[in-house]
């Protein structure tokens, strides 16, 4: 594929829209598209990494390997978000891995002192990037404030709430499905459980109607119902 080729690819996401040749050039993107196979690390324990990647095909998992071995899930993204040193700085990424998951990915990488020349220019991708930092800093307070405050039942109900919320659930329905693109252990790493556990739960969700889930889709019957036991629990 043609650079040229790459950088259409790029220009379909809300947040490149509407950079213009010349800031596209800037950014040093071109020689800087990554295809990583399942399970081929990004970065792992990088503790001076200056680049952010970004998603165009596939998933990424985020995470880390505590002191006895094992893998602590930070978040699972896909196509359109951003990793790396979203923070802008060079020091924020000890003991993280980054890593492909569930099949290959397709990135595209900068640096953060390109991205950061290119920010003073364009206040509005400066906004939309501002924007994007917020929701994935939303996420993390929000798992943060349901492990410490809920039990597991209720962290799982608002789990499969928000995450409906991110896959695009608009309100102009009742029921809502979306891609599964996370396995029962993934989404008790990620609400700070056990994998039975979940399964259990899950389980008796589904036995109340309040969720379906197979292996491709996840499907929330009556979303507002759903909201109601979150707000309640």
């Amino acid at each position: 594929m043609s650079a040229d080729e790459k950088f259409l690819l790029l220009r379909n996401y809300n947040l490149w829209c509407h950079l213009d040749d010349q800031e596209y050039e800037e950014l040093n993107v071109a020689h800087q598209f990554i295809e990583a196979k399942k399970d081929d690390y990004i970065y792992f324990d990088s503790h001076h990494l200056n680049k952010l990647y970004f998603v165009k095909d596939g998933y990424i998992k985020i995470g880390f390997i505590d002191e006895e071995g094992n893998e602590i899930i930070k978040e699972i993204i896909k196509e359109g978000e951003i990793f790396g040193q979203f923070a802008l700085e060079r020091t924020n990424l000890n003991g993280e891995f980054a890593r492909a998951y569930k099949g290959n990915v397709s990135l595209c990488a900068f640096t953060i002192e390109d991205f950061e020349k290119l920010l003073t220019k364009k206040p509005g991708l400066a906004i939309k990037y501002s924007k994007q930092v917020g929701e994935k800093l939303r996420r993390a307070e929000f798992r943060l404030i349901s492990m410490l405050n809920k039990d597991v039942r209720s962290r799982l109900l608002a789990f499969y709430y928000h995450l409906a919320m991110m896959e695009g659930y608009d309100g102009s329905t009742v029921s809502f499905s979306f891609d599964n693109f996370l396995t029962h252990d993934d989404v008790a790493k990620l609400i700070g459980s056990a994998r039975q556990t979940v399964t259990t739960f899950v389980n008796q969700l589904e036995e109340e109607g309040l969720v379906k889930i197979t292996r491709k889709k996840i499907t929330i019957p009556d979303i507002k119902k759903l909201k109601e036991l979150v707000i309640v629990t």
